[in-house]
């Protein structure tokens, strides 16, 4: 995928760990240039020096703050080719019982912030002759998980606001993508009891958790010239999680 990548300007949003980082570096391999977001400056820091990028401290739902992540990117590198809205939060709580502060919290950083993300790489694409966006969606974007109301309301707004994007912005030569990452081993899932391994999470075909390169090798894919002809796609990085019915059908019928 090397010159597919090469020389690409993309900008990575809650990049200081986890799934942002390892797209980072992975993208990095190929030759692309990474400009790192994060509220979390030591380790947004730290990643920016691993790929030989720039760290811009980012808040994704400040509008005034993506305008400054846009123009730090020009002024380092010229141009922005690239963007991976990965920050996010999530929740674990029932309907009845989340609060509408939190479920405002999330919406703003999940989906809000997703949305400022397009529209301030929209005109920079377009100067260059198009570019690719990667939305990071959730396996909760495409099934109903319980105790996500607000996780993932945010996550289905995301797949859909990534098709209309996609419709809207192809005329300019600009792909915008969704990844749905299943359970993948991150510091937030390692909180909760997520464990890496084989028979780490039955409820997925593969039955463990994804690693988040292997999510970073989805989202390197959807950047790269390799996808040039991919837009409005989800693609699903879950082990077969979101075939659930046939999974939990199968264990059944093993058992």
């Amino acid at each position: 995928m090397p010159e597919e990548m090469q020389d690409k300007v993309v900008i990575v949003t809650g990049g200081a760990r986890g799934l942002g980082a390892a797209a980072a570096r992975r993208m990095a391999r190929d030759g692309a240039r990474i400009v790192v977001t994060d509220v979390l400056e030591e380790p947004g820091e730290e990643t920016a020096a691993q790929v030989g990028g720039l760290f811009v401290r980012h808040d994704v739902t400040d509008r005034d703050g993506w305008a400054a992540v846009a123009a730090a990117a020009l002024e380092e590198y010229g141009r922005i080719d690239g963007l991976v809205n990965n920050a996010g939060v999530s929740s674990n709580a029932l309907l009845e019982n989340e609060t509408l502060e939190y479920f405002e919290k999330v919406m703003r950083i999940n989906l809000t912030g997703v949305f400022l993300g397009l529209k301030a790489v929209i005109e920079p694409m377009k100067a260059v002759g198009g570019g690719s966006i990667v939305n990071v969606s959730s396996a909760a974007g495409l099934t109903a998980l319980p105790l996500t109301s607000a996780y993932g309301a945010s996550k289905w707004g995301v797949r859909g606001l990534t098709k209309i994007a996609a419709t809207e912005l192809g005329a300019h030569r600009i792909r915008v993508n969704s990844v749905h990452p299943g359970m993948t081993y991150t510091p937030m899932t390692a909180e909760v009891g997520a464990v890496p391994g084989e028979g780490g999470f039955p409820l997925a075909a593969l039955g463990r958790v994804g690693l988040p390169e292997e999510i970073g090798e989805a989202v390197a894919f959807l950047i790269s010239d390799a996808a040039r002809y991919v837009t409005g796609a989800e693609l699903a990085v879950d082990g077969g999680w979101t075939a659930g019915e046939v999974v939990m059908m199968a264990q059944a019928a093993a058992g």
